[in-house]
């Protein structure tokens, strides 16, 4: 599908869902002890995937009405096949909390899901006596039950890997400890996991050098209905087009002062560039700002880079955006699409190993290629919305992997999306 996108957006928009909240209180959910119902108004592919893994394994999980009715697993289909789709997060969670139900698992997946690093918890899970077919190829199949015991993850390759243990190693019923070694990054995602857990009734101890996990815990469903939360990723494409484009943009649904979501930081990295927000009762407005340069430590928001640079391109000199070597290794090479968005459309930018410079000016109307990544897609739409041109995209559906009504709010905020395909 391919989508030319242009056009001021202004007005309210109400974010869906988190994605990284849904994952967490999905599988937590289907490891408990009775039925629970988690709101949701909206879901997309990644939160489907894990759903349907979750049932692959014998939960029974259920979407209708804005709500997720979840039926625990009570007996572990053994030899399922898990297809993550291009979920990250879910080959990441799951293949451990798999291996802890002794479900000799087989996990496939599509795009560059495949080629997205598994060490060094593959490793980690093999040390144990998990058996596990080569790393890097899918299918990748799992064999054994993965035992409690002392497991060490290096912290700074990603988050989702402790996140993926400490759901799996209460379900041992034997305390465990995780030791992080390294710059522990994106910590804001384990604080969701901790969060998720505690929601369903399984404490995890913070040490000095990790995590310890006390034995004889059972994941315990809440009395009453929760609520995955506002997606401060999505949010920040719309708060972007508010402070780098011309007119006001009001997101609703989101928890500023409450969220441990780590994109929430987009308020403030983006007030440090002068953008004019303010928060209140759970609305973010976001309007028209005189936008400086700044230095970005990226090391605990990869996500947020793609939307920050468009932003950037709309400052006044030249921002540098520090710690973004693991971009290399999301949904695409994100520092080469970054890339290519930009020098494509007239704005000059470059990269080393760990670094991403780009300098603000104007910007001319261009065809972009997101490489089947969502929040490429999305930013590429948002700088044709600022810049005042038009950008074409191509594969523009690939937003469905987290927001699927992107384009439908874009258009319903007064930008023009015509389908050319």
């Amino acid at each position: 599908m391919i989508f030319k996108v242009s056009g001021a957006v202004s007005g309210n928009v109400q974010v869906p869902p988190s994605k990284s909240v849904a994952h967490r209180m999905l599988i937590c959910a289907a490891l408990s002890d009775s039925p629970c119902t988690i709101v949701c108004q909206s879901v997309n592919r990644d939160m489907e995937a894990t759903a349907a893994c979750l049932n692959a394994l014998g939960a029974d999980i259920r979407y209708a009405d804005g709500r997720f009715t979840v039926n625990p697993i009570t007996k572990v289909i053994k030899g399922a096949v898990l297809d993550c789709g291009e979920s990250g997060s879910t080959l990441r969670f799951l293949l451990p909390v798999a291996a802890a139900l002794g479900a000799d698992a087989t996990f496939t997946g599509q795009g560059r899901l495949p080629e997205r690093p598994l060490s060094p918890l593959y490793e980690e899970m093999t040390a144990h006596g998990v058996k596990m077919t080569p790393n890097g190829k899918m299918p990748l199949k799992c064999e054994g039950k993965l035992p409690a015991g002392l497991y060490t993850i290096d912290g700074g390759v990603s988050s989702q890997f402790i996140s993926g243990l400490l759901m799996a190693l209460p379900l041992t019923g034997i305390q465990s400890k995780i030791v992080v070694t390294g710059k522990q990054e994106s910590a804001s995602y384990i604080a969701l996991t901790l969060n998720a857990l505690k929601q369903f009734g399984i404490e995890i101890q913070t040490v000095t050098d990790g995590y310890i996990i006390p034995s004889g815990q059972e994941f315990t469903a809440p009395g009453t209905q929760i609520a995955v939360e506002g997606d401060w990723s999505a949010a920040a494409f719309w708060i972007t087009a508010g402070v780098a484009g011309s007119k006001p943009v009001t997101c609703t649904g989101l928890d500023y002062e409450c969220s441990a979501q780590g994109d929430r930081r987009i308020i403030n990295v983006l007030r440090s560039m002068g953008a004019d927000i303010s928060t209140a009762g759970g609305t973010i407005t976001a309007r028209p700002s005189n936008l400086t340069a700044a230095r970005i430590d990226c090391a605990d928001i990869p996500d947020l880079v793609p939307i920050l640079a468009v932003a950037a391109s709309s400052a006044q000199g030249t921002t540098i955006f520090d710690n973004i070597r693991r971009l290399r290794i999301k949904e695409s090479d994100r520092v080469q699409s970054i890339l290519q968005l930009l020098g494509t459309a007239g704005i000059y930018a470059f990269a080393s190993d760990n670094t991403l410079t780009v300098t603000g000016g104007p910007a001319r109307g261009c065809t972009y290629d997101p490489s089947g990544d969502h929040r490429m897609a999305m930013s590429a739409a948002i700088l044709a919305s600022t810049k005042d041109v038009q950008i074409t995209i191509s594969d523009a559906e690939c937003t469905a992997k987290s927001y699927p009504a992107f384009f439908d709010d874009f258009n319903a905020l007064g930008g023009t999306v015509s389908n050319q395909q």
